[in-house]
């Protein structure tokens, strides 16, 4: 008992911290590669790197027909789309904005539940969602929060963006997937890796070596195949299936909190007091949604 809440703690932060990560390192990546390509690679590596590895520890990578369908279709929802579309439209968005706009997927994830599954949304989980939602509009409206110039697409994009995540959130929670949840990561990234890779080459986006990249790039990378995709997806596949769908959604709070640190640590972004404020109404969001009982 205590080490499977360990290992839902540890599964939180990862996907608290190590996914607030990715938007910084997206951002640093994709200034020297294309979007698609990008992703492509990253999901690709890791998603092999996880069915070797599985394979070295003697684990089955056998599936069934409907696994393999569920695999595809979380990966296009989560990743193929949910990820490669929004880490084009990080080329036209501020990454801070990004992670901003990000956080109603808790209330999106809510709606659905509401309407597909005739879930019924408890008033602690509108009371958090109402403090999510004031707390991202605190952020966004601060007259520091400059937005690149066209980035209209590129906020309707990440929106769908969103979408993407949130419909295969609820869908995971119920889908019938391989039962190691190491396997099904590594499925699914392997899987929408591939559609990527088709979708670079369809959109003639020009490829390059490792070798031939910046050292920052190289290294953003690392970060994102290492943490942001084989240690926080795995954990948010976990989680999906061993604590309620709207907790897991509560990154959505925690991943603006996480990438505008990282932002003022590395890049020398400043944080003024209003985005104080509007993290901590994320934050007690984050306490009012984890506070009710499944």
């Amino acid at each position: 008992m205590k080490s499977s809440k360990l290992l839902i703690i540890l599964a939180f932060f990862s996907i608290y911290v190590f996914w607030g990560s990715t938007y910084l390192l997206n951002k640093l990546a994709v200034s020297e590669l294309p979007p698609l390509f990008l992703a492509s690679l990253r999901f690709t590596v890791a998603g092999v790197f996880i069915l070797v590895l599985a394979l070295a520890l003697g684990k089955s990578l056998k599936l069934s027909w409907k696994q393999l369908r569920n695999c595809s279709i979380a990966g296009f929802l989560f990743l193929a789309y949910g990820n490669g579309v929004f880490v084009w439209a990080l080329k036209f968005v501020d990454s801070g904005f990004a992670a901003l706009e990000a956080s109603i997927n808790p209330l999106i994830i809510l709606i659905l539940m509401r309407v597909y599954h005739k879930k019924p949304i408890k008033l602690k989980s509108i009371i958090g969602i109402v403090l999510g939602v004031v707390g991202m509009y605190v952020l966004v409206s601060q007259d520091s929060l400059n937005l690149e110039e066209g980035s209209a697409i590129g906020i309707l994009l990440i929106f769908t963006c969103v979408l993407s995540w949130s419909i295969g959130s609820v869908f995971v929670a119920q889908a019938e997937l391989p039962k190691n949840f190491f396997i099904s990561t590594g499925y699914q990234m392997l899987i929408a890796g591939l559609m990527l890779c088709v979708a670079s080459f369809l959109f003639n986006e020009t490829w390059s070596m490792p070798t031939q990249w910046t050292d920052q790039t190289q290294l953003a990378m690392l970060g994102l195949i290492l943490f942001g995709s084989i240690a926080a997806f795995t954990s948010f596949n976990y989680l999906l299936k061993v604590v309620s769908t709207e907790k897991v959604a509560t990154s959505g709070y925690v991943n603006p909190v996480i990438a505008l640190l990282l932002g003022w640590y590395f890049l020398g972004e400043l944080i003024t007091i209003q985005t104080i404020i509007a993290a901590v109404l994320l934050l007690l969001g984050v306490y009012f949604i984890n506070s009710k009982k499944d």
